[in-house]
């Protein structure tokens, strides 16, 4: 079995000084993907870089404190690369990826639009873009496994007030728009947690504001994207929201699939 785990940290060091490394040592995870590193490399505790057991590899965003993404790994991967080769988001750490025999882990925050309409615009077209790459690795022929923060809620399901969020940024309708193609017959991607998962109410992102977290006012904007192969191996998931770690709960999936030999 292998369990990829991902987590929106909003800051590696506050969620470690909040117990999430000390909790992720008992989740027997093999692959570790975290979003919102908000740290550059010299600025990790060893603790955090080297975690006992795995390698890390980091994304770290040219401005400082900002964004920023790791994966950590206790495989040994064959290839590992930061970036997707696009200039603009590529400076704001977006993006680490790793390969195992067959198959790709991707680790990769997207931007936020909510902060301003010309934040709105960078997404849009990282959005673009970054469709571009993904459909390059499918025409590579791997299996991919995308795991991330992509701040979009694809359904009603996935956020609690879908009503009074239909014209705000992480629901507005060119951005499910965008996941509804993904997750077409003939893009192929498969959202790997709704697929096991079809429960309302089942969030990893909630605002600091108010009592969203305790009410469960949330969005589920958090996931693991794969390509057909891979997401058929999927056996189990869940999100972790019992301990606070970060304004994101840590969702992690189990696949039947070997990264040397494929499918079991």
């Amino acid at each position: 079995m292998l369990r990829i785990l991902t987590f929106n940290a909003n800051g590696i060091r506050s969620a470690a000084r909040k117990g999430f490394l000390e909790w992720f040592a008992r989740q027997d995870a093999d692959i570790l993907c975290v979003q919102e590193l908000k740290a550059q490399i010299p600025d990790l505790p060893d603790e955090i870089r080297d975690i006992p057991g795995y390698r890390g590899y980091f994304h770290c965003a040219e401005k400082r404190g900002y964004s920023g993404c790791g994966l950590w790994t206790r495989i040994e991967p064959a290839a590992v690369r930061t970036g997707f080769g696009d200039a603009e988001f590529d400076a704001e750490g977006r993006y680490v990826e790793a390969d195992f025999g067959a198959l790709t882990v991707i680790s990769a925050y997207f931007p936020s639009g909510t902060s301003s309409d010309e934040r709105q615009a960078a997404k849009y077209r990282f959005l673009e873009r970054f469709a571009l790459h993904l459909q390059a690795l499918r025409d590579a022929g791997r299996e991919v496994v995308l795991t991330g923060d992509v701040n979009i809620a694809h359904k009603e399901i996935d956020l609690k007030n879908w009503k009074g969020n239909l014209d705000h940024s992480g629901f507005l309708p060119e951005e499910r728009a965008w996941l509804d193609r993904l997750f077409s017959e003939s893009s192929g991607w498969v959202d790997v947690f709704r697929r096991l998962d079809p429960r309302p109410e089942r969030y990893t992102w909630w605002s600091q504001r108010g009592q969203a977290r305790a009410k469960n006012v949330g969005w589920r904007i958090d996931y693991q994207i794969a390509t057909p192969g891979v997401a058929g191996t999927a056996r189990a998931t869940d999100i972790y929201a019992a301990e606070k770690f970060s304004d994101h709960a840590p969702l992690w999936v189990d696949y039947d699939f070997d990264p040397v030999g494929g499918a079991r």
